[in-house]
């Protein structure tokens, strides 16, 4: 590679990643070193410790961003990038000049100038942009470098502002009217308030049932065909969706025909009397064309349907893929492709499938976006010739190759014909009733050969999506072979997947692809949503929270002032719009509306802690006392009067009803009402249901001296009584001697079990440790005993990779006390749980430890017990030398 170097040094070019950095210099020369940031190399202070000592006491200070002068974000260096920092500084000072390779989009652009702005170089510095790390890519950015984009830069700073002053004046908000520990954002309380919405359309639900027929119809060829009954004497059978979601009722009663049961069943007796005809064959053609190369959040979606991933795999992985030279850049919001790009498909489709699929002219799709995303080209293979999926079976992990082969699918069929083919609708009179359906006939796959969304496997997928129906004409007699009767209910809407609201939040304009990770991730660790079957359910703490905002701080949460928002960002980094001026108008308002300062300061006061905290249950009866949700500080709970009862963590909201309530404040009561008086102490006993099950309570609550003792696997809390809750409180239960040692029974962690002199035995399952006599025990501790082995963790490693480019000693996979991590010789470094140790490469192994080795070694952590332990000794020691100093001063004075 060609590259004039004005010196005796080499060039610096320095990237945020190792992986990036490795494949990078793979393809650079020895006049070129390579190095990573490892990310951001500062930031905000994400505490109150990192606040420079100056800044404390302002009353911004806390915020990290002076808010009185011009918003100037005060930037820290934290401590596990000092060392990196130190490093870097030292190469640019031997450096001919420095190249700053970092990501192209707003992130990558920051983290370029804060470099700058850290490491301060006296050679001339370039910026490097380019979209995928191939050779070609390299040389050409190489040779049109450019200078830092300031309108990225203070679009990215805007952005990481206005997310600094809404989270952290409206979190302490939260944790002042809701509960502890709760956070807001800019996109994350949007997206808290889009499952919320959800849920409530569920919990306002009523569901419908509705009948119609089934019939099995045959012509003279002999062929059956399945049909729906659509009408009766003129008026239409309703399906789910002529249903009123919030009553169950019809919307318009007086167009429809709706059966019951035994209207149903009486409709098979009276149309089997009479014969059926074919009335109307209709055919209609239709295309389909291909969906459009994938942006960041289509893949997103597609990945979590298909192969199940969530949004944080899915990133972490095309990340890895970028890196190491795999695929184009994955933040991105267009759908542009590059025309060696498209040259490359369209040769792939001429030599695999053929000319008929492949279209006259290539085929461009227009990105819907605004202001696409920085990266200008959709996610694709990299390079002028994509690697076939197979040939990088083996060179990457299961999942890393799961989601290259779904990019490359979608990128080739991108650039095929339409599909082809036509709709076939058949129409059958019986007497005054209509039976349809409706088929599909494929005459030409065209893209789908190569592609079909939601599918792992296109060729069966284009067997399942026809629906071949018989060769019939108008009036052709038909054989009624059965008529069957068939119950329908209506559905509640579903909720959301992370697809399904990563789509939500794309459509409205709310937020960026390259943030619906993180997103997604922030609202699950607080508690703000749980996954039920890959669906997100919100939990009541996420409902009160909303129920505030909706009520104070609509604006905050209203999706077009959120959407408004991201286009006024996205104005600030073409150069339209003014960063100050945006910032001052968010924060201290325009003659429009207040600012976020203000209007907290002015709602505040208005604002019940118990009034957002409390949620009726609805349709109580007449003369049942009002039952309500309230949401307390160690979480929610139900209060009816002066009763309360838990709301187990996994109940979804939806399925809170008033029986559900009831039976739950029933077992709360219960367990405050005692089920007898031990007759041995003359305490209360008592069936409780903590935050691991029932168990028995011997003692009041408060007493010091109480005893629970845990119910028997299989027990059901119902069928406890007395008698049973004495008998659970009696284990270990004496059964008698066996040479002067005492056998007894026991239940414990693992089961109940029985012991002799050190000797144990666990309990079949047919033998309880409340009814086992010595005689039965005996005979089972005579048994051989089934030892669990602890196996002791071997120093064979797992998996043995190359040797490491650092240490020059292999890579091993251990398998440790506290899970497996990765060592080379040096280093040792944890597997995030994203990442599948099965799966795990040579190239992944390197990034994680040169991650790990880049933030220094761990500090050790002293308890605060052992310091003030520390604190308290030194000076019964001093002490004691001056004591014994002053006896012999006596003694030699003396």
């Amino acid at each position: 590679m060609s590259k004039a170097i004005s010196g005796k040094n080499y060039s610096l070019v320095i990237v945020e990643s190792p992986a990036k950095a490795r494949t990078i210099g793979a393809f650079l020369g020895k006049e070129f070193k390579v190095e990573a940031s490892i990310g951001h190399i500062r930031d905000l202070p994400g505490s109150a410790k990192e606040v420079p000592a100056k800044f404390k006491k302002e009353k911004w200070g806390r915020l990290g961003v002076n808010v009185d002068d011009k918003f100037q974000p005060i930037y820290v260096v934290p401590d596990d990038k000092r060392k990196n920092i130190k490093r870097l500084g030292e190469l640019i000072s031997d450096a001919d000049e420095v190249y700053l390779a970092t990501d192209e989009d707003r992130e990558g652009e920051a983290i370029s100038w804060h470099l700058v702005e850290e490491l301060k170089p006296k050679v001339p510095v370039k910026r490097l942009v380019f979209h995928e790390i191939t050779k070609s890519a390299i040389e050409a950015a190489l040779q049109s470098p450019r200078q830092i984009d300031e309108n990225l830069v203070n679009a990215q700073e805007a952005r990481r502002i206005i997310d600094r002053l809404y989270g952290y004046e409206v979190s302490p908000l939260l944790w002042q009217k809701v509960r502890p520990k709760l956070s807001a954002g800019r996109v994350q309380s949007v997206a808290v308030r889009l499952v919320v919405e959800r849920e409530r359309e569920r919990m306002a639900f009523h569901s419908a049932s509705y009948w119609d027929l089934l019939g099995i119809f045959s012509g003279t060829s002999g062929a059956n065909f399945n049909a729906a009954l659509i009408s009766i004497g003129g008026k239409k059978i309703p399906s789910g969706k002529d249903f009123d979601a919030s009553t169950g009722k019809l919307f318009k009663p007086q167009d429809f025909i709706l059966l019951n049961e035994t209207d149903a069943a009486a409709e098979v007796q009276r149309l089997l009397q009479h014969s059926a005809r074919v009335k109307t064959v209709e055919e209609k053609p239709y295309t389909e064309r291909p969906y459009a190369p994938f942006t960041t959040s289509t893949l997103q979606q597609e990945a979590n349907r298909k192969l199940g991933f969530t949004a944080k795999m899915t990133m972490s992985l095309a990340q890895n893929l970028y890196e190491n030279g795999y695929i184009t850049y994955m933040r991105t919001d267009s759908t542009n492709l590059s025309s060696e790009a498209i040259k490359a498909a369209r040769n792939h489709i001429k030599n695999e499938y053929g000319d008929e699929y492949l279209p006259a002219q290539p085929r461009y799709y227009q990105s819907k976006e605004k202001n696409a995303q920085e990266a200008h080209e959709a996610i694709r293979p990299a390079g002028s010739v994509f690697d076939k999926p197979e040939s990088l079976r083996y060179k990457l992990s299961s999942d890393a190759f799961r989601l290259y082969d779904l990019i490359w699918k979608r990128t080739i069929a991108c650039q095929m014909n339409d599909a082809r083919g036509f709709h076939k609708q058949i129409v059958t009179e019986v007497d005054d009733a209509l039976f349809s359906v409706s088929g599909k006939t494929i005459l030409f796959a065209g893209y789908m050969r190569a592609y079909v969304e939601g599918s792992d496997d296109p060729e069966a997928e284009l067997a399942d999506r026809e629906t071949l129906l018989p060769n019939v004409k108008e009036n052709d007699a038909l054989t009624i072979e059965k008529l069957e009767p068939k119950a329908h209910t209506t559905m509640p809407p579903p909720r959301y997947s992370e697809a399904s609201l990563t789509k939500v939040l794309t459509d409205k304009g709310i937020g960026r692809p390259s943030t619906y990770a993180s997103i997604l991730e922030t609202i699950l660790q607080r508690n703000y949503v749980f996954k039920l079957k890959g669906a997100l359910v919100p939990t009541w703490t996420a409902i009160a929270v909303i129920r505030l905002m909706e009520k104070y701080l609509e604006d905050l949460i209203d999706y077009g002032f959120t959407a408004e928002m991201e286009d006024q960002l996205d104005a600030v980094s073409r150069g339209e719009l003014d960063r100050l001026q945006y910032l001052t108008e968010f924060y201290r308002g325009d003659s429009k509306r207040r600012g976020l300062r203000a209007e907290l300061d002015h709602k505040k006061e208005e604002i019940d802690p118990r009034e957002v905290c409390t949620i009726p249950i609805l349709n109580i009866p007449e003369g049942t006392e009002e039952i309500s949700i309230r949401i307390g500080k160690f979480g929610p709970f139900l209060q009816q009067g002066e009763n309360t009862g838990n709301i187990p963590d996994e109940l979804p909201p939806d399925e809170l009803t008033l029986m559900k309530a009831l039976e739950l404040l029933q077992q709360s009561r219960r367990a405050e009402e005692s089920l007898g008086i031990d007759p041995a102490s003359g305490k209360p006993v008592f069936l409780k249901n903590g935050r691991f099950g029932p168990y028995i309570q011997l003692g009041k609550s408060d007493d010091v001296d109480k005893r629970n003792a845990s119910l028997l696997t299989g027990m059901k809390p119902e069928n406890v009584d007395f008698e049973t809750a004495l008998k659970l409180l009696s284990l270990p239960r004496y059964l008698g001697l066996k040479d002067g040692n005492e056998v007894t029974a026991q239940n414990g962690k693992y089961g109940p079990y029985v012991s002799l002199d050190g000797e144990t035995r666990s309990l079949p399952a047919n033998v309880s440790p409340l009814d086992i006599t010595l005689e039965q025990a005996l005979e089972i501790l005579t048994q051989p005993r089934i030892t669990v082995r602890t196996v002791r963790r071997s120093t064979e490693p797992l998996k043995t990779f190359d040797v490491s480019p650092v240490t020059n000693k292999p890579v091993r996979l251990i398998e440790g006390r506290y899970g497996k991590y990765l060592t080379d010789g040096t280093t040792n470094a944890t597997i995030p749980k994203e990442i599948s140790p099965d799966g795990l490469t040579f190239e992944m192994a390197l990034d994680l430890l040169a991650e790990r080795a880049a933030r220094g070694p761990s500090k050790r952590r002293v308890s605060r017990r052992s310091t003030k332990k520390a604190v308290k000794k030194a000076p019964k020691k001093k002490t004691k030398k001056k004591k014994t100093a002053k006896k012999a001063v006596k003694k030699e004075t003396g």
